[in-house]
Parts: structure tokens; sequence; C-alpha cells
């Protein structure tokens, strides 16, 4: 359980910010929901309810969601169901309800879990993430940037009805994921995205140009998945071993291939 030395309710994005960098020790505070199984001291803790952040919203060329925003709301949302229908396939095994009800968009997002769900689902898509200070960029390149202190605002999906698939392996439906995986088409061009190795999701490039560039068949998907175990490190932890997700994310992403490539 973490402990709080005191919390704030700032009403301006500049006061949460200017609480966040004067101590080291100093934290926003999303849904808190994974910060409880932890064991976490943190000087002041910034909670954001006041400032708006809790939004689904769409216009002709994006959705976009405020940070506040959580799963729960994704999970019902008629918007992100119309337009990105692998979001409430990729959180609606977190857990339970009730979790899904407190846990936001922001907090997953801007702490790059590597078990996250939410992450290797928005990676497939064209999804910008906004901070207050760093300002707007890919989510690709959000997730290999070097942390430093921010606020996430909202992130931003494209609508392009690039058509996606997210698959995982669970020990337990409630669980955390062994491993999770996604993979989109638009045109002829594929994404295949990796996630729960168990370090955060990444994008198998080589492996999408070949699959983008090549006639879609069995003997290109086996190419393709052989160069993905090439491409996309794996390890072990309590749940899984690095041979064991090796193979299973050849299941997925084959699965995940032949389902994308007939919607």
């Amino acid at each position: 359980m973490f402990t709080l030395t005191e919390i704030v309710q700032p009403s301006t994005l500049e006061e949460a910010y200017s609480i966040l960098v004067k101590r080291k020790t100093n934290q926003i505070l999303g849904g808190t929901a994974f910060l409880r199984m932890g064991n976490k001291r943190i000087g002041t803790g910034i909670e954001l309810s006041n400032l708006n952040l809790d939004y689904i919203r769409e216009d002709d060329k994006f959705v976009e969601i405020g940070s506040m925003t959580t799963l729960r709301s994704l999970e019902t949302s008629d918007i992100i169901n119309n337009n990105f229908s692998i979001l409430k396939d990729a959180v609606r095994d977190i857990i339970g309800v009730q979790f899904r009800n407190v846990v936001t968009v922001g907090g997953s997002v801007f702490s790059k879990y590597g078990f996250s769900d939410l992450i290797v689902a928005l990676l497939c898509l064209d999804t910008e993430v906004e901070t207050y200070k760093g300002g707007r960029i890919s989510l690709d390149e959000f997730l290999n940037k070097e942390y430093e202190k921010d606020i996430l605002t909202k992130i931003y999906i494209k609508k392009n009805n690039k058509k996606a698939v997210y698959k995982s392996m669970r020990n337990a439906k409630s669980d955390y994921p062994i491993l999770n995986v996604s993979v989109s088409k638009i045109d002829n061009n594929f994404k295949i995205c990796v996630g729960a190795r168990p370090q955060r999701a990444k994008v198998a490039i080589k492996t999408s140009g070949f699959l983008s560039n090549n006639e879609i068949n069995d003997k290109n998907i086996d190419i393709a998945l052989d160069m993905m175990v090439d491409e996309i490190r794996f390890g072990s932890n309590m749940r899984a071993s690095k041979e064991y997700r090796l193979q299973i994310s050849k299941v997925l992403v084959k699965r995940a291939i032949m389902e994308v490539t007939k919607c």
C-alpha cells in the first residue's frame, strides 16, 4: 500500500505541474489502482479531478480521450465501440468492473506498464499522446522516451477505418496477461505489436514491413512469425518463461493476422 504525506486538487494544469516538479517525491494520481498494489511513499499526491479531463469526444479526424477517463468508460462508450472496438476487447478482462471504474487512461499510458492491455491496443492504432510540457507526439515515440516529470492530458486516435485485433494469454481470466498482442491493417499496411514480454509493448517494425509488402499466405505468415521472434525480445518472470512467451507470441499473432485480414 502506498502512503501520502498530503494530497492536493489543483484547479489548473499549471498549478498541478508546479506542484509536481517542486519535489522529487511528488506524484500525479490517476485512479491509484496500481499504486495500491505496491509499497511507495509519495510526498504530495496531485489529484486531477478538478481539471475536466474525464471525457471522450470526436471530430471528423480524431477521437480525443481525456487522461482521467476510466477504462470502464472506454468499454461502454459508443464513440469508442463505433470506431475502435479493439479497445473494448483489450480492457474487458482487466481484473473486474470495479477495478476498471477507477483505473484511468492517463495513469495506464503515462506509467508505460509492460503488462498493459490498453497500451498494446493503442499502439497498433494511429495514437498520439499530449503532455502538458512535452506537447503532442506519437505513442510509439512516447513509449521510447526517457522518463521525465510531466502530465499526460489527453490522447488522440486517428479515425482512418484501420482494422485492428487484440489477443492475449492469461493464466486466469482476471489475471495480468502472460503476453498480449495487437495487429492492425489499413490498405496493405500491417502493424504488429507485442506487449507483456514482460517488458513494455513494442512494434515489430521489420515484421510489419514484410507482411505489408508480400502476399498474405501461410508461407509468408510463417516467415513473418520467425522474423518477429528474432526482432522482439522476450523475458521471464513469475508468470511465464521467455521460451513460453516466444511460442505463445507466434500463436497469438498468427490468429490476429488471420482475423484482421478477414475483417
